[in-house]
């Protein structure tokens, strides 16, 4: 066993019956000859020296007692769980013989300092708590942040581009990852199994004889959680590699056809992972086909685990590139017109918004081994991955949707037409005299003149200012002798390439475009 691994329950098993072998084989070696083929391992009588029998009591192999003395035995090294600093004891007494229970038939033996992991530590279980709270949080605050930043890039045609296509796959990844990672919780970790865990006792240990028969098909619906879960955690990574890719590309190739990479940026995201973790899975299937496949199985967790730091450091040395080429055109670009602060800031603030996308916190723990759980390193590994990775997806949705500033404009303008019509519907109700605005006839008294000229110095504010007649505000109003009482100026499209501003829209230039046409306005009221 590894030793940043954890063994199931079928090798723990395993590993207790070969010790129990090797104890039979030292103690029949031992046996004098007038005993003949008896076998000593349960022998309850004094041996004729006066020294207690050494014996197996289903844990430990015990050696001879003498007789009056306490006998200490480390706590052996088979059962993992075990503290292995500890020790166990049994006494002999004074008549060569173990000291039984009082009132029982049984052989005393004190367990406590091995048997640790048997009792609810209190301090454990707060660190695994206030994890798995940490990490549930993040993840669902992610999911909900996520989920309305695809809304958004979805429904916005103005946003569609090979940039924001990328965010959107971006985006679905870390979406999946959280549901995944809830998916898995609820099928391994739930009520029952865990109140099996604690019931684990001293007296379950020696009272396994045998390997219990093995029923696969129980565990079928946890190790497709768990394939899911490595499947949707390898695309994770590997479509932050692909951000990395695009715009490392952007930057550093002068003819990039973007529609043609893109697809081979999907089949790299989400294909090359299935390629590995299948292989994964069926070799896990073959050779080590245990439990639920949530614990390693010693080596074979390198078929994922290299793939993924091999994308984690590519990813890491494009970014070191990117704010090398980045650190040299701000140089370039302000030299003579800033200080030297002034350029170490912008520096900072585009770093700062890089280091979400490109998952630069990954690689701080990379290379260390887990510890034990009660060390201080270990207690800071997890409370940092847990606190960063779980709430990754929420700073990425910020910076690369809800900050962006082409997304933010159109909201402003969609929110603009929305108040607009709204009003101007709720304004055209009201009244009995007639007043003709184009194709559009609204029924009015009087005495709302004042009304109707009130909401055109509304609308005027809002759309032209400056213009003096409140009723040429309306929109589709035509005045008397115009070329056609259905025609309106049709509003033209925006004409920017926004590929061309990609470090505008992931927050690193400023210069947003914001602005809310006139023309466009009217168009959908009407």
């Amino acid at each position: 066993v590894d030793a940043d691994d954890v063994i199931t329950k079928e090798e723990q098993i395993f590993l207790l019956l070969k010790a129990k072998a090797k104890c039979e084989r030292h103690l029949k070696a031992k046996v004098p000859k007038v005993h003949g083929p008896v076998t000593l391992l349960y022998l309850c009588v004094s041996s004729t020296d006066g020294f207690c029998l050494p014996e197996w009591d289903g844990i430990v192999c015990w050696p001879e007692g003498v007789p009056g003395k306490v006998v200490a035995m480390p706590c052996p090294e088979y059962i993992y769980d075990f503290n292995h600093k500890g020790h166990a004891y049994r006494r002999c007494d004074l008549n060569g013989s173990w000291e039984l229970v009082p009132g029982n038939n049984r052989t005393w033996a004190n367990y406590s300092e091995c048997a640790k992991f048997l009792t609810n530590e209190t301090r454990e279980r707060e660190v695994f708590d206030r994890l798995y709270l940490i990490y549930t949080v993040g993840y669902s605050i992610s999911l909900g942040s996520l989920t309305v930043a695809v809304l958004i890039l979805g429904y916005f045609r103005r946003l569609h581009c090979t940039r924001n296509y990328i965010h959107m796959h971006l985006f679905v990844s870390f979406m999946l990852r959280a549901v995944s990672i809830f998916v898995k919780d609820a099928v391994l970790y739930s009520g029952s199994a865990l109140e099996e865990m604690e019931r684990i006792s001293e007296e379950d240990l020696k009272s396994i004889t045998e390997a219990p028969p093995a029923d696969k098909s129980q565990f079928v619906g946890c190790k497709v959680a768990v394939t899911f879960f490595l499947y949707f955690l390898a695309t994770n990574y590997y479509w932050i590699l692909v951000e990395g890719l695009y715009l490392h590309s952007l930057i550093f190739m002068a003819f990039f056809s973007e529609k043609k990479y893109l697809w081979g940026f999907t089949l790299f995201g989400w294909g090359l992972p299935a390629v590995f973790v299948t292989a994964w899975a069926s070799v896990r299937a073959t050779l080590a086909d245990t439990e639920c496949w949530d614990l390693s199985a010693g080596n074979l967790k390198w078929i994922i685990q290299v793939p993924i730091l091999a994308a984690i450091v590519v990813n890491f040395i494009l970014f070191i590139n990117i704010i090398r080429v980045l650190a040299t055109k701000l140089r370039e670009t302000n030299a003579g017109r800033c200080d030297s602060r002034q350029q170490y800031r912008k520096l900072l603030k585009s770093t700062l918004v890089l280091m979400p996308l490109f998952g630069v916190h990954y690689i701080v723990f990379m290379a260390m081994p887990y510890t034990e759980v009660s060390g201080i390193l270990w207690q800071v590994q997890m409370h940092y991955e847990m606190l960063f990775n779980s709430f990754q997806g929420f700073f990425v949705a910020i910076i690369y949707c809800f900050c962006n500033g082409e997304v933010q404009a159109e909201i402003k303008k969609s929110w603009s037409r929305w108040t607009l019509a709204l009003d101007f519907k709720r304004k055209a109700r009201s009244g009995s005299t007639t007043y003709s605005y184009g194709p559009m006839v609204s029924h009015t008294s009087i005495t709302n003149v004042a009304t109707r000229g009130a909401l055109a110095l509304h609308l005027n504010t809002r759309l032209i200012p400056g213009t003096l007649n409140g009723h040429r505000n309306l929109p589709g109003y035509v005045k008397n002798g115009s070329i056609s009482e259905n025609s309106m100026p049709s509003s033209g499209p925006e004409q920017y390439n926004k590929d061309e501003e990609y470090l505008n829209g992931s927050g690193l230039y400023d210069g947003d475009k914001a602005t809310v046409f006139v023309e466009e306005e009217r168009e959908t009221v009407m």
